[in-house]
Parts: structure tokens; sequence; C-alpha cells
């Protein structure tokens, strides 16, 4: 349109009037991440007896962080405290673990949360050029140059004069900024680079300090987000000592450039994007694998880099903006504490030491992880079924060696205790008080979850399970066979005897959970009705509620108000079924029995209060009483259910099992391989307590 000026998007004096606006985004990498992961929400929840925050950022996409709590926590208050001008602005978040407990992942998966996060327009990163360089002379060839650290261009507005006081009077003269927003902008100040300064240098001379003129050599470009270009995100992984150098990380003088600058004393003639750091200087995140592998020259820089957030090259001096996250497997780590005079590095990193997941609820997404979620295929091309008790059994067995050996604790108390479910008598205070204990050791693999069968032994003990001819031949990855591929898994990968033994008893405590789940799964199997003994553990409950109500007339049927649905529902109190529960849970007396039921109203009125689905089935104790109880009355005990499915020359028998083939293939999940081993399984003594 005729009269209208048209706006220059590339300008700088439009960038800072977004800025002003809130278009666009100024802010530091501590700040930018900060602000990510606290605005996607935040939940208070309660893990191991504590209270903690889980973060919603963290569980987003198909394949997210599991778990983790304790350690994201650390990286958010870090990552906070820096945001708000704490000491962690001069320190590199370092996570120290076992191979395989989700270190790198952590990291990477926080690095592409970040990516999408600057996608969005107005979170968006944007760095200058310098343009029209003919004009100037003394560049040969080169027609533009981009600030090689990516910095921001408010670090250019707030450097356009040669003294604060002029350039301050500037801003709020054209943007109208008032003296409490120049503050904030200048809380974020620091120098431009070397060579962007050097080059701003030039132009100011030449221009004669005209900032029309000045402005027309500034052009405005946003931060390329291409993940392969290592720009925003950027990893450096730890190299052999021979082909690894600093010129790596901080960059080297240019031949190339040198061709065409003429005054040899130009700081453009150092290539920095040649390094690692450049390239994520404008705001991003570096992430350093394995850091102590590095020789030591390199951590040496590392120190520089970390404490004072500059890339350093024959005195020049390049400010960077760069959250410095790193990784370390407890063995490395260990060799570069006892060297007493790397105490400066460590000094200047925010270890936090990453445990496995000891909750085998939360497992059962990491074991999902390891067996994959496209269709598995045996060698011959025919697909595979998945045992619906594979993934329990694989996550209890994992879980299992991950925890410590305890006098106050049985194996099968902690991992209920860790997974937030009822252990009989024992309290989560119980657990809260070894965890504490065992964290206070120096030894860092004796602490709570240090060792124990980590995400890469589960991922090889699901490809042995899966080249094993039973698998390929029978087309189903069988549960029980994850026990056997877990047990080669230990012998193949766990080099300390101590450690072997333990890991082979914990993976027989496994299997006879296994057992007892299968106890179950065979009860449902033959009531024809998925959640059978569900229905009976509930039962149960509701009697021994029921049983001492006021209203309770002698045909013995209580009303009462199902909490899931909110009906009014009857149910007939059987004293005979209550008493034969409570003697397979070994409760003799009277007091016995009154303390027992006390404890499962205690339970009910809790967890009701928080969960009205919550059905009992954590108690396992209670399941496996209620189980066997069932089974003997109603086929006179396990043992003869067991002789009637192993013994099937009569017609009855036969049907008996046909029907309990079609229930579990097509209500409980099973195909008929897994079905008939499950059933062979359960005719067999093994595993039997």
């Amino acid at each position: 349109m005729a009269g209208k000026a048209t706006v220059n998007l590339k300008s700088l004096i439009y960038h800072v009037e977004d800025v002003k606006k809130g278009k666009r985004a100024f802010e530091d990498a501590f700040q930018g991440v900060s602000r990510m992961i606290l605005d996607a929400g935040v939940r208070k929840i309660t893990v191991k007896g504590k209270t903690t925050y889980q973060f919603d950022i963290f569980s987003q996409g198909k394949k997210h962080l599991v778990g983790m709590y304790d350690e994201i926590n650390s990286f958010v208050s870090f990552v906070k405290d820096a945001s708000e001008g704490g000491s962690s602005r001069e320190m590199a978040f370092v996570l120290v673990g076992e191979p395989g407990n989700g270190k790198t992942f952590f990291v990477d998966y926080l690095c592409a949360r970040y990516r999408e996060f600057l996608s969005i327009p107005e979170n968006r990163k944007y760095t200058f050029r310098f343009i029209n360089l003919n004009q100037l002379g003394g560049y040969g060839r080169i027609e533009f140059i981009e600030s090689q650290t990516y910095e921001d261009p408010m670090i250019l507005a707030m450097s356009l004069y040669e003294t604060k006081e002029k350039t301050q009077e500037f801003l709020t003269q054209k943007f109208k900024f008032t003296e409490k927003q120049i503050d904030a902008l200048y809380e974020k100040y620091r120098p431009l680079g070397a060579c962007s300064a050097y080059i701003f240098n030039q132009i100011r001379e030449y221009t004669d300090n005209d900032i029309a003129k000045i402005l027309s050599f500034i052009e405005i470009t946003p931060v390329p987000l291409i993940e392969s270009l290592g720009t925003i995100t950027g990893k450096y992984p730890a190299k052999d000592k021979i082909t690894s150098s600093a010129v790596d990380l901080m960059g080297e003088e240019s031949i190339q450039r040198l061709l065409h600058i003429s005054d040899t004393n130009n700081p453009y003639r150092f290539d920095l994007r040649r390094g690692a750091l450049a390239r994520v200087a404008g705001g991003g995140i570096h992430f350093s694998d394995e850091i102590y592998k590095n020789k030591k020259d390199l951590v040496q820089v590392y120190l520089g880099v970390i404490q004072n957030r500059t890339i350093e090259l024959d005195g020049f001096k390049w400010p960077i903006d760069t959250l410095i996250i790193a990784t370390s497997n407890n063995s490395e780590f260990d060799t570069f504490l006892s060297e007493k005079e790397e105490a400066p590095i460590i000094d200047r990193c925010r270890i936090c030491y990453v445990a496995h997941n000891t909750d085998y609820k939360i497992q059962k997404y990491l074991t999902e992880y390891s067996i994959g979620t496209d269709t598995k295929r045996s060698l011959d091309s025919k697909v595979l079924h998945q045992d619906p008790n594979l993934n329990y059994a694989a996550s209890i067995g994992v879980v299992l060696t991950r925890l410590p050996k305890s006098d106050k604790l049985t194996p099968v108390e902690i991992m209920k205790l860790a997974a937030g479910e009822v252990a009989g008598e024992k309290s989560l205070k119980t657990l809260a008080e070894l965890i504490d204990t065992l964290n206070q050791d120096t030894d860092i693999t004796k602490r709570f979850g240090q060792k124990g069968l980590g995400q890469r032994n589960l991922g090889r003990a699901v490809q042995l399970l899966l080249e094993s001819s039973e698998t390929n031949e029978g087309q189903c990855m069988f549960a029980l066979d994850i026990f056997n591929a877990l047990e080669r898994t230990v012998l193949d990968y766990v080099q300390e005897p101590a450690d072997r033994a333990k890991f082979k008893e914990d993976l027989k405590i496994a299997r006879g959970l296994y057992r007892e789940r299968i106890m179950t799964e065979m009860f449902n199997a033959y009531m024809d009705e998925p959640l059978a003994i569900k229905k009976d553990v509930m039962n149960y409950v509701n009697m021994i509620i029921g049983v001492d109500a006021e209203h309770l007339g002698p045909d013995m049927m209580w009303k009462y108000k199902d909490p899931q649905t909110g009906e009014l529902r009857a149910l007939k109190i059987d004293e005979r079924y209550i008493k034969n529960v409570e003697e397979r849970l070994g409760l003799k007396t009277e007091e016995q029995r009154a303390s027992f039921r006390n404890s499962i109203r205690k339970i009910y009125g809790q967890k009701l209060s928080v969960d009205a689905n919550y059905d009992f089935m954590d108690n396992l104790e209670l399941v496996k009483a209620i189980t066997d109880v069932r089974l003997k009355s109603d086929i006179a005990g396990a043992g003869s259910l067991i002789g009637a499915l192993a013994n099937r020359t009569n017609e009855e028998n036969q049907k008996l099992y046909d029907r309990m083939i079609y229930t579990m293939n097509e209500k409980l999940g099973y195909c008929r391989t897994c079905a008939q081993k499950t059933i062979e399984y359960f005719c067999s003594q093994e595993d039997d307590k």
C-alpha cells in the first residue's frame, strides 16, 4: 500500500519491540528449561513414604521417563536455583550410576522436549549476523558473519553504544522501556563475544556511530533447530585418548578464514563452531556423555567452561549461555575421585546418584520398552504371542535383584512397600528407615537401588527369550521362560560372585511370586470369570466390615453402598467362609483375627478415600488364602484340580480341561501354547512353597 512503511522483520528494532511486547522471549538456558518444566504442570505425590513432586513434562510422549522421581526433583531444583541466580549457575549437573539405569535416556529425553519447546514461535531463539561486509572491506569473499556463539540480539542491543548509560538512554527513548524493565534486562547482560565485539567496533568506526547506519549492517535470524547440526542441544561423547582434543569442544584457528581476512588480529580467524560448545552457547544444553572418561586436559577445559561460562582461545573470550549436563558410571567416577588433584572439577559439579527403578508396578512400563511395542515374529516369520504374565514375571524378576538384604524386612515386603502396597503389619516407616540407613553409606553401590539388573540386562534377557527354540516352536513368549533367560544373563554379565549368588536367590523368590499369580489365574479360568478372585477378595473385605454392623438381621444379610458404583448392594455374610480364610492366613486365636480384621478395615478406610477402585489385590497373602479356600470348597482342593487337569483319561476331566483352555484363550488373553504350558506348570510341583 502506498504511503505505508514496510516493517523489516529482520531488523534489530523489530526484534527489541517484540521482546518488549512479550512476543519473543529473552531468557537464558536455565530460565528457559525451568519455565518449560514448571509451565507443563506439577503434582504432589508420595513415593516410598516420602512426599515428592511429579513434573508432567517428563511423562509426555509414547516413550517417556518412568520413575526417577528423586533424580528429576534434584535436576529441577538445580535448574530453578540457577534460573534465580543461585550458585548452580556456575556448576554442571552430573548423573552418576550403574550402566543401564536411564541416565543417557533422561538427558536425551530432556533435550528432545527442549527442542519442541523452542519450536513454539514465542519461545524461539534468535541470533544476529553482520551483513554488507563488502562495505567494510578486509573480509575478502565473506559476505556475512553470524554470531559464532548464537548470541541473543538483546545482548547486541545492550551494547549498541560504547557506554552502558548511552545504550540505556537510547532503549528508554526509542522503546519506552521503564527503569524497572531496563534493570531486568541488564540482569541478563553479558559482554559480546570477541569476534562480534571486534566486527561491531569496526562498524561503529565506519558509520561514525550513526545508529541508523549501524542497524543497516545487522540482520536478525532464528537459531537453527536442526538436531543433526548439534545446535541448541549438543552431545560430546568421551573419545579415546589419541583422537580427542580441546578443539572438539572449543574450536580452532581456521586456515580457510585466514585466506579471506586481511587483519590477522581479527578474532573471527578462530572457528568456534568446529567445537561442540559454541553450537549450544545461545541458551542451549550441552551433554557430555561419560565426562570422566575423557583425558585429564579435556576435563580441565571443562573446569574452565563450567566455572566461567566462557570459551577462551589465545586470550580472546566468548561468553556462553549453556546448561551443562554430564553422565558417568560409578567405576569411572570412583577412579576420578581417588585422584585428589582432581578435586576442583568435582567441586564444580552437582553430583546426582541415579538408582535403578525399585517399584515393580512402574517397572511394567520399562519392561514394555524392553519387550518393544512392535509385533514380534519368530525366526520363520510367524507372529509371536506374548504371555499375559510375561511383563509381571520380568518386572518382579529384575526389581527383586535391585533390592537390598535386610534383617527387618523380607525381599517381598520391601518390593511391596516400595510400590506403595500393603505388606502385612510392616509399615512404610520401616522402609523409609532402611532407605535412610543405606543412603548414608559412603560406598555408593551399597545405597538403596544402586545394584541390580539394569534395563540393558532386561533387554538381553528378552533377546535370549526370543531366540530360544521353545519360543519359536510354540510361537509364544511364555512367561516362565523369562526366568531362565534372566538367570543366563546373571551368569554371563554379572562379574561379582556375591552379586551373582544374591541375584539367583532373588530370581527364585520371583518364581514363587509367579507361582502364586498362576494359582489365581487358574482359579479365574476354572470359574470362567476373569475377575473371579477379585470379587471373592472384595466379598471377604465387605463381610468383615458388615459382620459387626448394628442393623444385621438373623438372616445375616447386610446392605452396603458400593464405593465404586454408588449403588446399594446386599451381601450374605458367611461366617464359616470368613473363618476358613483366616485359618489359611494362620490366624488361630480370636485376638489375632480381631487384629487382622481391624488392619483390613483401616486399610479400607485409608485407601478408598484416595482411590475408589482399590481392590486389595496387592495383599498377596489375602489373595492366596482366598484362592486356596475357594479351590478347596469348590473342587475339593487345588490338589484335585491338579489331578483332574493332569489326568484327562475320563471324559469329565477332558471337558474341564477344554473349558479352561477356552476361557484362557477367549477371556484371559492366553494363546493355546501358553494356556497349555501354564496348566502344565500349575500341575507340576515346581516353585511350590
